[in-house]
C-alpha cells in the first residue's frame, strides 16, 4: 500500500504531493515501484495537527482518487469522515481506512456498510490534535487486541460483513516507542482476531527512536526508508495481509526476497515459529 498524503503538513513528506497533478503522477510512480494499491489522504494525522474542514477535504482527495482510478489503479480513501468516504467510493475506490475506525464519525460505518466496501479497523485512542493522547498502557499487546476486537465487534454489528474487515495495531498512535515494538513482536496476536492485518510503521517516530544517533536526535522522516523495509520483513514473515509505506521500491523488494525464501523451505524444514505464516498474503 504506497502513500499519497495531499496535504500540507504531513509529517513524512510536508507537502510534496498537496496539489492534484502532482499527487496522482506520485500514485502512479507507486505504483510502477511496486505498490499493489494507493492510501490517498487530504488530512494529516500526526500528532498535533489540526483538522481540516470537510470541503477542504473533499477538494484535496476526490479528484486524486479519480484521477487514480482513471489510470485503473486501486485506491484506498484514508479519512474520518463519512462524507469523504462515500464521495470517494462513487469516484472508484475500492476501500477505506479510517484511523479512528467508525469512532470520529458516526455515519462512517452505515456508508461502509451500504458499499459493501472493505474498511481497516485501526486501533485509536483519540484525536491527536495537543499531542499523543491516552498513551498509558499496563500491556500494550493485550490492551490493544482488546481494544481491536470490542471495535471490530462494532463494526460488524454495524453491517460491515465480516470478510470485509482489516485491522491495523495503530503504530504511534497513541503509543510511545516501547509500545510500537512490542506490537511488532506480537504480530501473532494480532493475525489470532482472524481478520487481515495491516502494518502500518512507514518513517514512524518510533523508527527514529530506534535509529537515533549518540545524541539522541533521530534522522529525519525521509531518512528511515530502510527501516521501514526492516518492519516490511517482520510483517511478511509474521503474515501481514499489507504493509502501507511512502517509499514502495526497497520493501516491495523486501517482500519478494521473503516470499522467494519462504518458497525454497522444503518438507523435512524446522516449521517455522508460530505467527510467521510466510509472505503469500502480504502485498
Amino acid at each position: 500500500m504506497g502513500v499519497v498524503n495531499v496535504t500540507p503538513d504531513s509529517f513524512s513528506d510536508g507537502g510534496r504531493w498537496f496539489d492534484t497533478t502532482t499527487a496522482v503522477k506520485h500514485g502512479l510512480d507507486l505504483v510502477a515501484r511496486g505498490a499493489d494499491l494507493i492510501d490517498v489522504g487530504g488530512e494529516s494525522t500526526r500528532p498535533g495537527a489540526t483538522r481540516v474542514d470537510e470541503a477542504e477535504e473533499l477538494r484535496r482527495v476526490i479528484p486524486v482518487v479519480r484521477g487514480l482510478v482513471s489510470e485503473g489503479v486501486t485506491i484506498s480513501v484514508d479519512t474520518m469522515r463519512a462524507s469523504v468516504a462515500e464521495r470517494s467510493l462513487a469516484a472508484g475506490a475500492a476501500l477505506v481506512n479510517d484511523v479512528s475506525g467508525g469512532l470520529s464519525d458516526p455515519a462512517m460505518i452505515p456508508v461502509v456498510a451500504d458499499a459493501g466496501a472493505p474498511f481497516v479497523v485501526m486501533h485509536w485512542r483519540g484525536l491527536l490534535e495537543g499531542g499523543n493522547v491516552k498513551g498509558v498502557y499496563a500491556d500494550v499487546v493485550t490492551e490493544v487486541v482488546d481494544e481491536l476486537r470490542a471495535r471490530v465487534d462494532a463494526v460488524l454489528e454495524g453491517g460491515v460483513a465480516a470478510d470485509r474487515v482489516i485491522v491495523d495495531p495503530g503504530l504511534g498512535f497513541s503509543k510511545e516507542a516501547e509500545h510500537d515494538l512490542a506490537l511488532l513482536a506480537r504480530l501473532d496476536r494480532l493475525r489470532a482476531l482472524g481478520h487481515p492485518l495491516l502494518v502500518a510503521a512507514s518513517r514512524k517516530r518510533f523508527l527514529g527512536h530506534v535509529l537515533a544517533g549518540p545524541d539522541g536526535a533521530p534522522p529525519p522522516a525521509r531518512e528511515r526508508d530502510a527501516a521501514t523495509a526492516a518492519v516490511s520483513v517482520l510483517a511478511a514473515r509474521g503474515g501481514a495481509w499489507a504493509v502501507r509505506v511512502h517509499e514502495v521500491r526497497a520493501t516491495a523488494d523486501a517482500v519478494r526476497v521473503v516470499r522467494a525464501v519462504e518458497g525454497a523451505r522444503t518438507p523435512d524444514d524446522t516449521p517455522p515459529a508460530p505467527g510467521a505464516h510466510g509472505a503469500e498474503g502480504t502485498r
